[in-house]
C-alpha cells in the first residue's frame, strides 16, 4: 500500500522543474492569553509576481509541517493551527506545468490522492484549524482552506476562485465535495461552474465572506493581526461561528439542474469537466466526504488524461505566456513615445477606441469627423462611459474629471493632429475613403507620427501606397466590443518599418491587449477563418439545408455562439462586405451568398426573431431566400465547415500570415472567444483527424496539446 509520501515522491520525480513552496511553521502566543499557536506560511521564495503553487514537492513540504503540528497538538503544546500565505498571495493551486508532464492515469491518480491525503489531515488534527486567506487564492489554494475548521478573508483580495472547470479539470482536492456542504449547492454551483465558465470570473474578498466561504473579514493592512485576535476569541469561546444549515432537499437538486443548464449553454456537452463536477456535487448531497473525495480522485485522473484538458492547458499557456512575447515583434527599444492620440471618426467604433486610449494611456485624445454634431456625439459618449465607471467605483472623481478633460474633438484635422504621435482611423470600410483620410492626415501630422488603420479586411499596403511615408502605416485591428475582446491584430504592410511596428506593439501593451503580428493578407486571421467557415454554413443553406439544421451543425464544438447568431453579432452587411473582399482575393474558396445579399439589400440586421423565446427564422427573411433542394445533415454541414477551416489554416501558414499555428489559436481564443477545450481550433482538428485528412499532416506535434504517448 503506497503512503502519501510515496505517492508524492513518485509525482515529484516526474516533475523535477517544480517551483517548490515551503511550509514554514512558526509559533506565537495568541492575544488575550488564548495560548500558544502554530502558524504555517506557504511561500515559494519569490515576490507576488510569481504566485505560490502546490506541486508534489510542495505538498510533501506541507505534509511534513502537518507532521510537526500534529505531534505538538497531541502533546498539548499548541491550542490551534493556522495556515496563510506570503504577502498578497495565499496560494493559486496545483502547478499546472506538473499536470502537463503526466503520461499515465496511475500518475494522475497519485496527484489527486496526494492532495487529498495531505489536506484532509488538517481537519483531523486534535486542535482547531484556521485558514487565513490573506491574498490571491485559487484552486488548491482555496481547497486547502476548506479543509480547515474556520476561515478568515482579507477585504483586499482581488482574486479568489475555483477555476478548474474553465481549464478542463474539476476542483479535485475537496472543492466539489466540501464547498456545497459548507455554503449550499446553489452557491457552490455559482463558484465552481458559473463563474468558471464565465471566462474564469474572480471573487473579491467581500464576496467570499458574503457567500459564507469565510467566517470573518478584515482589512488588508492588519489582516493577520486581526485574524489572530478573532482566532483567540473563538478559542476562548467568546465568538461562536454560526453557519446556516444547508438545504439538502429539492433546492440541492435544482441547483445541480441549474448548473447543467449553464454547462449546456456554454459548452454544449463538448467538454466533460463541468458535467463531472456537477455529478460530484449531486452526490455530495448525502454529506459523505470520503465518498466525495474518492469521486474527485477518479474524475481528476480521468480528466488529466483527456485531450480536452491538454488543449485547455495549451490554450492557457498561449494566453498567459505566448501573448506576452508576440512572435516577430521588433525590439521594443525602437518604440517611440506616444503623448497624444488622434482618432479619425466619431462613430461607435471610433468612440470606443477613444475611450480605450484615454483610459489606458492617459494622454490627450482628440476625435475628428465630417461635422461638429458627430464629433460632439462621440466626445459625449466617451464622457458618459467615464461617468459610468465612476458610478461603478472603477475610477474616483478626480480621475474621472482628469480623463474627461483629456478627450476633445475638432473639425479641423490640422488643429487636431498637428502634435499627435499616433493617429488611428475608424471610418467607412472602403479603400478610397481610407486612402483619402490618410492623405489628409499625413499632410498635418508630425514626421514621426504613426498612422494606424482599424480595417477588418482591406489591404494596409494598398491603403498606404499613395503616401509620402508609407513606412509609418500599420494595421491595428480591434475586435468588437473593444473593451471586452483582448485581441489586437497588428498588421505589417509591405513598407512598414521596425520603429513604427515597435511603437504599435508598445501601444498595444499599454492598452492591455493581446497583440499578434499578422501579414498584410485579406481579412488577416480571425475574419478570414470565420468568413470561410460561415461561408460553408451559408452555402449549405443556399443549397437547401434548413437554417436551423445548418445553425446547429457546429454545436458539438461548444463554440460561444452558433453561426447565425455570430452573423447577427457581426452584422449581415459587414459579413457580406468581408465575404466580398475575400471572394475577390480567393474566388475558388470564398463565395458570396446571394441570399445574404438580399437580406442586406432589404436592410435586415437580424435573421432570427425571438417571439417564442427561442430563435426562429424571421418570416420576412425566409421570404427573401431562394434555395436549392440539396438537404444536408448536421454532420455533413459540420464536416464541410471543419474541412474548410483546416484547409484555410494550412494555406495561411504556408503564406506566412502568422508565424505558427499557435498564433492562429491565440487569435481565435482572444478575438472570437473560441473555447480553451478546443485549444483555439488546431488541437481539435488534429485530434479529430481533420488536419491529416484535409492537409496530409497535423498542425501540432503529438503531445503539444494532447496527452503525451
Amino acid at each position: 500500500m503506497s503512503t502519501t509520501a510515496d505517492l508524492l515522491k513518485s509525482a515529484a520525480d516526474l516533475f523535477p522543474d517544480e517551483v517548490v513552496t515551503s511550509a514554514q511553521v512558526r509559533h506565537l502566543d495568541l492575544p488575550q492569553g488564548a495560548g500558544r499557536f502554530a502558524l504555517i506560511t506557504l511561500d515559494n521564495g519569490f515576490d507576488h509576481t510569481k504566485p505560490t503553487t502546490l506541486g508534489p514537492q510542495s505538498l510533501a513540504n506541507l505534509d511534513k509541517a502537518i507532521d510537526q503540528v500534529e505531534a505538538e497538538a497531541a502533546k498539548g503544546e499548541i491550542v490551534g493551527v493556522g495556515i496563510t500565505g506570503k504577502p498578497f498571495v495565499f496560494a493559486v493551486g496545483a502547478d499546472l506545468k506538473g499536470v502537463e508532464v503526466v503520461k499515465s492515469r496511475e500518475n494522475a491518480l497519485a496527484i489527486a490522492k496526494g492532495g487529498h491525503d495531505v489536506f484532509k489531515r488538517l481537519s483531523s488534527l486534535a486542535v482547531p484549524t484556521f485558514a487565513y486567506y490573506n491574498g490571491a487564492a485559487m484552486g488548491g489554494g482555496v481547497e486547502v482552506g476548506l479543509h480547515c475548521g474556520y476561515r478568515t478573508v482579507s477585504r483586499a483580495i482581488p482574486a479568489f476562485s475555483l477555476p478548474e472547470v474553465f481549464l478542463g479539470l474539476v476542483p479535485g482536492w475537496g472543492g466539489c465535495t466540501l464547498l456545497p456542504n459548507l455554503i449550499g449547492a446553489d452557491r457552490a454551483v455559482s463558484v465552481i461552474i458559473e463563474n468558471s465558465l464565465n471566462q474564469n470570473k474572480q471573487l473579491k474578498g467581500a464576496q467570499v465572506y458574503e457567500l459564507g466561504i469565510a467566517d470573518a473579514i478584515f482589512d488588508g493592512a492588519d489582516f493577520l493581526e486581526q485574524s489572530l485576535i478573532w482566532t483567540a476569541s473563538v478559542l476562548r469561546g467568546e465568538i461562536e461561528v454560526d453557519r446556516p444549515d444547508v438545504d439538502r432537499g429539492e433546492a440541492w437538486d435544482q441547483a445541480v439542474a441549474r448548473g447543467r443548464g449553464i454547462a449546456d449553454a456554454k459548452v454544449h456537452g463538448a467538454a466533460p469537466a463541468a458535467y463531472r463536477a456537477l455529478d460530484i456535487i449531486a452526490a455530495a448531497k448525502n454529506g459523505d466526504l470520503r465518498q466525495g473525495f474518492a469521486a474527485e480522485d477518479e474524475a481528476l485522473a480521468d480528466l488529466i488524461m483527456s485531450d480536452e484538458l491538454r488543449s485547455g492547458l495549451y490554450a492557457f499557456n498561449l494566453v498567459n505566456k505566448r501573448a506576452k512575447r508576440p512572435a516577430g515583434a521588433p525590439d521594443k527599444s525602437l518604440a517611440r513615445p506616444v503623448t497624444k492620440v488622434g482618432v479619425v471618426g466619431a462613430g461607435l467604433m471610433a468612440s470606443q477606441l477613444a475611450l480605450l486610449f484615454v483610459r489606458r494611456l492617459e494622454v490627450p485624445v482628440v476625435l475628428t469627423d465630417i461635422d461638429q454634431e458627430r464629433i460632439d456625439k462621440g466626445v459625449a459618449y466617451v464622457h458618459e462611459e467615464i461617468d459610468k465607471l465612476l458610478l461603478k467605483g472603477r475610477v474616483n472623481q478626480d480621475k474621472a474629471n482628469r480623463l474627461k478633460a483629456l478627450v476633445s474633438g475638432a473639425l479641423d484635422k490640422a488643429e487636431a493632429f498637428s502634435d499627435a504621435d499616433f493617429v488611428i482611423e475608424a471610418v467607412f470600410e472602403e479603400m478610397g475613403v481610407k486612402q483619402q483620410v490618410f492623405a489628409e492626415v499625413e499632410a498635418v501630422v508630425p514626421e514621426h507620427a504613426i498612422l494606424a488603420t482599424n480595417t477588418s479586411s482591406l489591404s494596409v499596403t494598398e491603403m498606404a501606397s499613395k503616401l509620402r511615408h508609407p513606412e509609418r502605416v500599420v494595421g491595428f485591428h480591434f475586435f468588437n466590443p473593444v473593451a471586452v475582446l483582448p485581441l489586437l491584430e497588428i498588421v505589417r504592410a509591405e513598407q512598414t518599418d521596425d520603429a513604427s511596428l515597435a511603437t504599435a506593439f508598445a501601444v498595444a501593451k499599454s492598452l492591455k491587449k493581446t497583440a499578434v503580428l499578422v501579414k498584410d493578407a485579406p481579412a488577416f486571421v480571425v475574419n478570414r477563418i470565420l468568413t470561410r467557415f460561415l461561408g460553408e454554413v451559408l452555402r449549405s443553406i443556399d443549397e437547401g439545408t434548413p437554417v436551423e439544421v445548418a445553425d446547429r451543425a457546429l454545436a458539438p464544438l461548444g463554440l460561444p455562439m452558433s453561426p447565425i447568431v455570430l452573423l447577427e453579432l457581426v452584422g449581415p452587411a459587414v459579413a457580406h462586405h468581408v465575404a466580398g473582399t475575400l471572394n475577390a482575393a480567393f474566388p475558388d474558396r470564398f463565395g458570396v451568398s446571394e441570399n445574404l445579399g438580399r437580406v442586406v439589400e432589404a436592410g435586415k440586421r437580424t435573421l432570427y426573431v425571438y417571439d417564442s423565446g427561442k430563435p426562429e427564422l424571421d418570416p420576412e427573411v425566409a421570404a427573401l431566400f431562394r434555395t436549392g433542394d440539396t438537404v444536408l445533415t448536421e454532420e455533413q454541414v459540420r464536416e464541410r465547415a471543419l474541412d474548410a477551416i483546416a484547409e484555410e489554416i494550412r494555406l495561411m501558414l504556408d503564406e506566412g500570415v502568422v508565424a505558427e499555428a499557435q498564433d492562429i489559436d491565440l487569435c481565435l481564443i482572444t478575438g472570437a472567444g473560441w473555447p480553451f477545450h478546443l485549444g483555439g481550433i488546431t488541437p481539435y482538428l488534429d485530434r479529430e483527424g481533420v488536419s491529416e485528412r484535409v492537409t496530409g499532416k497535423r498542425f501540432l506535434e503529438p503531445g503539444v496539446a494532447s496527452v503525451p504517448r
